[in-house]
């Protein structure tokens, strides 16, 4: 199958998740009857297109997307179901892509989501990430998120 050693990447982005405005990156596609009701808005299911950075500022460089789909899946807490991409665009991961599907406890200090696989430098990646809230506008819904990613590929 042509695998190589296996290494052990550190990555560090900034997750910028934008549901307000003009130009949202979040977008709310789906609902139940009981999500607007709902303390936790258990049933919304959001599609993601969000620009990841080098720092936390949206004006900081580039290095790629977080796209897929994120849902309301808790009716006792805000917990997200996690389906998404981390679509790099830039350096060495240029082209590569790496895959999450978990659960996300927002209001946790510290989450930690599993690297489910990947594709280009990290084919056959297994991992997790920790992310952490830096910024939750609770007026508009936007959020600065850092990750800390720790993956194993060949």
């Amino acid at each position: 199958m042509g695998l190589k050693r296996e290494k052990l990447s550190h990555l560090r982005f900034f997750f910028h998740d934008i549901v307000s405005g003009r130009n949202p990156t979040a977008v709310r596609v789906a609902e139940a009857a009981v999500t607007n009701s709902s303390t936790t808005g258990f049933g919304a299911v959001f599609m993601i297109d969000d620009p990841l950075t080098v720092g936390p500022s949206m004006e900081s460089k580039s290095v790629g997307r977080a796209q897929g789909i994120y849902a309301s899946a808790d009716l006792a807490d805000v917990g997200l179901l996690m389906v998404l991409n981390f679509a790099f665009a830039d350096g060495k991961f240029n082209g590569s892509n790496l895959s999450v599907l978990g659960r996300n406890a927002v209001f946790s200090a510290v989450r930690e989501l599993p690297i489910v696989g990947g594709s280009g430098v990290f084919r056959f990646a297994r991992g997790y990430a920790q992310a952490r809230t830096l910024d939750f506008n609770l007026t508009t819904g936007d959020a600065v998120v850092e990750y800390n990613v720790y993956v194993f590929h060949y």
